[in-house]
């Protein structure tokens, strides 16, 4: 084993029973390797605060799917799309793949922070990392797209806005259609 594909234990091998310090990843480090098996590493360029809520989010939405079962499934797609580990690969992003990431960051951010709103740059900097203010118009077509699905409202100065041609910050707020998300005590709430 090389010093490359021994690193120290990232958000890539959370959920793969890893108990040790380290992880084997591939020589590209797209890949981590536990027992035997290759699994989608988590994007090295995702910021760590936002990689950490991210975790957070997925291991949350795997303990209600051992409690609420497959209706709590969406949560944990959604946060593995956002860290990379499903979808596109991260390597490789295409238009389509991109959109699809930021969009299950939105939701799993807006998931994770209960009533609190996000900025599009929360999604953009998880999504493009050191190349994030390149996604920005991107992350708020998506947003005024999951808007449109009821998914999200979009915000400015605290109140609810509608219309494509925003001028000025805007924030994102869960809206009615924004499926599963925990309750304030970590219990299961459909929507």
């Amino acid at each position: 084993m090389n010093d490359r594909t021994r690193d120290t234990l990232t958000a890539g091998g959370h959920d793969r029973g890893v108990t040790s310090n380290q992880v084997d990843h591939t020589d590209d480090g797209h890949y981590i390797v536990v027992k035997g098996r290759r699994w989608r590493a988590t994007d090295p360029s995702i910021p760590d605060a936002l990689k950490t809520e991210l975790v957070s989010a997925l291991m949350t939405g795997r303990r209600l799917v051992k409690s609420d079962g497959d209706a709590a499934r969406v949560m944990v797609h959604d946060a593995k799309v956002a860290l990379g580990e499903r979808g596109d690969p991260w390597w490789e992003p295409t238009e389509q793949g991109t959109r699809d990431r930021l969009a299950a960051t939105m939701r799993t951010l807006l998931r994770s922070r209960g009533g609190s709103s996000i900025c599009p740059s929360d999604a953009a900097r998880t999504v493009g990392g050191d190349d994030w203010r390149e996604l920005m118009a991107t992350a708020r077509e998506v947003a005024l797209d999951l808007r449109a699905d009821r998914v999200v409202a979009v915000t400015q100065r605290g109140e609810v806005v509608s219309g494509t041609d925003l001028r000025g910050p805007i924030r994102i707020i869960a809206g009615a259609a924004l499926d599963f998300r925990p309750g304030p005590d970590g219990s299961a709430t459909a929507t």
